[in-house]
């Protein structure tokens, strides 16, 4: 209090001193410009403290057993690490590798603690770089959230027909002749098992939601960001160096068990680049819910989406272009030909026999 009287007395020696501000006097039914002055810092103060508290109150929610951070302890083939690594992925000082700018080549890492945070956040900081020039690298990263953790497989160095959420830094167009979109490309995949993520056509079919990313080679931080609430799932990046989130896919309906596993992994193919993870940073939301909110909300084994019909993509095959249609009715047109040339010969043949059968 002595210091906030203090500095409303060394403002209002100075505010005196400007008769210019005497108009102000009228305006507020305060008996004296130190009284004003003395709310004003003292809201200042309050204002000052709230803030303060509300960056401690995110702190505090950083949930470290599902985090993955520098200089990445717990993370290795010991009883007491939280995290284990698969295939080629290695830890240096500043990031984990996933997989090098080298061909053939799969690694991931993953949790060992199954998540029962009900409202999340998870804040991922990747890099990928290579010497490939554009559209000659591959094949790309994927952050998990699964039932099955440790599976390598097909899809971005993890197993398809998997169990979950997978989110998919896809950075080689394979056949994208058809579709309109740009590589890098982050899509989101739900999973219940029996669906397959279709790599011809970058898991079209099955995509939720997705969006553009120039996540390669940058030479700025690049994060991705998934916040899970009330059976909503967001994804948003931050690829541009401007420290700003950008909304890239937003799906209600959305309804993943507890227990899942968070993971992350890559693949390269007969094309590389090196796919690093530096953290992956899990906060814990505290969302109001009304009573009939949680009525509505269910627990499900499953994951699934309400109304998956309205992303369902149906992909056309690609036609034939001009070239290929040309040699393709060249090779038909041989291939007649070769079958008449027979054809008359083997007629030829017996109609001569015939005619020995009669002299």
């Amino acid at each position: 209090i002595g210091t906030v009287k203090m500095v409303a007395a060394v403002i209002e020696a100075n505010l005196n001193g400007f008769g210019g501000f005497s108009f102000l006097r009228p305006m507020f039914p305060f008996k004296n410009i130190r009284e004003l002055t003395c709310l004003f810092v003292t809201l200042c103060v309050l204002t000052s403290h709230s803030l303060a508290d509300e960056q401690e109150f995110i702190e505090d929610f950083l949930k470290r057993e599902y985090s993955l951070v520098k200089p990445y302890r717990g993370l290795g083939f010991s009883s007491s690490s939280q995290w284990d690594l698969m295939g080629t992925a290695m830890v240096t000082p500043d990031h984990v590798r996933l997989t090098p700018d080298l061909q053939s080549r799969q690694g991931a890492v993953w949790s060992r603690v199954p998540l029962t945070v009900r409202d999340w956040e998870l804040k991922v900081h990747f890099k990928i770089h290579g010497q490939g020039k554009k559209n000659l690298n591959g094949d790309g990263m994927a952050i998990w959230l699964t039932r099955d953790r440790m599976q390598d497989g097909a899809v971005f160095g993890s197993m398809n027909q998997f169990t979950g959420l997978g989110v998919f830094v896809d950075t080689y167009p394979n056949a994208e002749k058809n579709l309109d979109r740009t590589f890098p490309y982050v899509s989101v995949m739900l999973g219940n098992g029996t669906l397959s993520y279709d790599h011809d056509y970058h898991g079209r079919p099955t995509e939720l939601g997705g969006c553009t990313a120039t996540a390669r080679n940058a030479l700025h931080d690049t994060f991705l960001l998934l916040r899970y609430s009330k059976s909503r799932l967001t994804l948003a990046v931050d690829v541009d160096g401007k420290q700003e989130w950008v909304d890239c896919a937003d799906i209600t309906g959305l309804k993943l068990p507890s227990g899942f596993f968070f993971g992350a992994s890559s693949a390269t193919g007969d094309l590389s680049d090196n796919h690093d993870l530096i953290s992956m940073k899990l906060f814990q939301l505290t969302v109001e819910r009304t009573p009939e909110e949680e009525d509505e909300e269910e627990e499900v084994t499953v994951p699934r989406v309400d109304n998956m019909e309205q992303f369902r993509v149906d992909v056309q095959e690609e036609g034939m272009s001009g070239v290929q249609l040309v040699v393709t009715l060249l090779f038909s047109a041989m291939g007649l030909g070769v079958l008449a040339v027979v054809g008359v010969s083997v007629y030829g043949r017996w109609k001569e026999n015939r005619r020995k059968r009669f002299y």
